[in-house]
């Protein structure tokens, strides 16, 4: 079980906490919730938590049933952890959590991270009836590739990797991204000023865009 002190507490928000209390916790949630990581690749996205404290909670995740490691089969062979099936009921959890923290009366600060920018791509997306449409993207934000796939107007998934056959390649940096997405910067003027190429129909990507936006 857990090395986290249990609450005396018998409510489940209490019982929760035990589990995703500690700090760190829910942000290596957020960190896989868009498919596993290297304990590396994890570092990367976290990287004030230092190795010390990221190994520690990431041991109390694993012992909760929250996360597992698995080894990826060759050539990779590599070790990854990933969400279990009952850790991934976390997402709506994280997705709110991040909504009510974006509409905090103090501003937001800082760089925001790549997996940061595609889950709020996810919770900001909305179908609109009157606007239908089917594309796939690639998110290219640095070294790191999301696949994007929308059909009929629907935001089917969000994914790790690239997407094979994408509609429209997005060429930018997260912090970007995210605030293109957030309605704090254009499309157009990111493309303007060099912080955004795009192949492929720029039509279909400001539809995506579009759906973010009340």
């Amino acid at each position: 079980m857990p090395r986290i002190r249990r609450v005396a507490d018998g409510c489940g928000i209490a019982h929760a906490l035990h589990f995703v209390g500690e700090r760190w916790a829910l942000l290596i949630v957020r960190e896989l919730l868009l498919g596993p990581k290297r304990f590396t690749d994890l570092q990367e996205g976290l990287p004030a938590a230092g190795p010390k404290v990221l190994a520690q909670r990431l041991r109390e995740l694993e012992d909760a049933g929250v996360v597992r490691r698995r080894t990826l089969p060759p050539p990779a062979s590599s070790h990854v952890y990933e969400l279990t099936e009952w850790g991934a009921r976390l997402e709506t959890v994280v997705l709110e959590l991040g909504r009510w923290g974006a509409a905090s009366p103090a501003p937001l600060e800082g760089e925001v991270g790549p997996d940061s920018a595609m889950l709020r791509l996810r919770t900001c997306f909305a179908a609109k009836p009157a606007r239908k449409w089917t594309a796939t993207y690639e998110m290219r934000l640095g070294r790191n590739r999301f696949g994007v796939r929308v059909a009929d107007g629907q935001l089917v998934e969000i994914f790790r990797g690239e997407p094979p056959r994408p509609d429209v390649v997005i060429d930018t940096d997260s912090t970007t991204l995210d605030h293109i997405i957030g309605g704090e910067q254009t499309l157009q003027k990111a493309v303007r000023d060099g912080r955004v190429t795009v192949t492929g129909e720029v039509r279909d990507l400001q539809r995506l865009l579009d759906a973010t936006h009340p």
